[in-house]
């Protein structure tokens, strides 16, 4: 009888082994990703890491890509609308529920080490991936949604890319820091500084805080309906709800 196991089936291995480190980051941290744990984790033999990998760095470089194909579906599946402030509100949220969901991750994807002593990609690799194609891709909603904000009128004229990058930066900040346990004291980190920090960069770019402000609160209310939606989906498909 032929075998079925993955091992029989070469291009499944490969994705077996990511999704096992994506796991193990998940639960253990960077420091746990050997080739031992993660050949246990996906019960696949050793040496199969090296033949498709070569070792745990390029390992580790196929996780970072894989991240950001997972930052991009979720960035696909968010509506978009005609309130181009509102829309990058929700993609701020939704990046900061794709970093939570697994912090390890998140800190390879951008080359951090708030939260591990172990960095497995080399310096090369940490620094490249913004030049990635699956960075681009993910990326490239946050620098659509900037062009359609530049070309509404509800900005001063400027470079959309130079809008982007502001965008990314505060988001991706304030995500680190969340992370690093910065915002303990606060009962609600992304009502009161998250949010009014939008607000804030909204203003300085040249909307209006009245307006700012207004499409920050529909951002939220959408971002929470989304969440609720996704906790249900989810649920069924572990058959928590008929």
């Amino acid at each position: 009888m032929p075998s079925t196991s993955d091992e029989a089936i070469p291009e499944r291995v490969p994705e077996r082994l990511i999704q096992a480190t994506i796991r193990l980051l998940a639960e253990q941290g960077p420091s746990a990703i050997k080739v031992r744990t993660v050949s246990a984790a996906s019960g696949l033999s050793t040496s199969l890491v090296y033949h498709y990998f070569g070792g745990v760095p390029e390992l580790m470089g196929a996780v970072v890509e894989q991240g950001f194909k997972e930052l991009d579906r979720a960035f696909s599946r968010l509506p978009v609308t005609d309130d181009p402030i509102a829309d990058l509100a929700v993609q701020a949220l939704t990046c900061r529920r794709f970093a939570r969901e697994n912090p390890h991750l998140y800190d390879v994807m951008f080359g951090l080490s708030t939260r591990s002593t172990y960095r497995p990609l080399t310096e090369a690799d940490v620094r490249s991936s913004g030049s990635s194609p699956t960075f681009r891709a993910a990326y490239a909603h946050v620098a659509e949604a900037c062009q359609r904000l530049v070309s509404s009128g509800r900005v001063t004229p400027q470079e959309p890319e130079g809008v982007a990058a502001q965008l990314w930066s505060f988001v991706h900040g304030f995500i680190t820091l969340e992370l690093a346990q910065t915002f303990v004291d606060f009962d609600d980190p992304v009502r009161q500084v998250l949010l009014p920090m939008g607000v804030n960069l909204s203003v300085g770019l040249g909307d209006t805080r009245k307006r700012a402000q207004a499409s920050h609160e529909v951002a939220a209310r959408m971002f929470e309906s989304i969440a609720r939606a996704d906790e249900r989906q989810a649920d069924v498909e572990d058959g928590v709800v008929s």
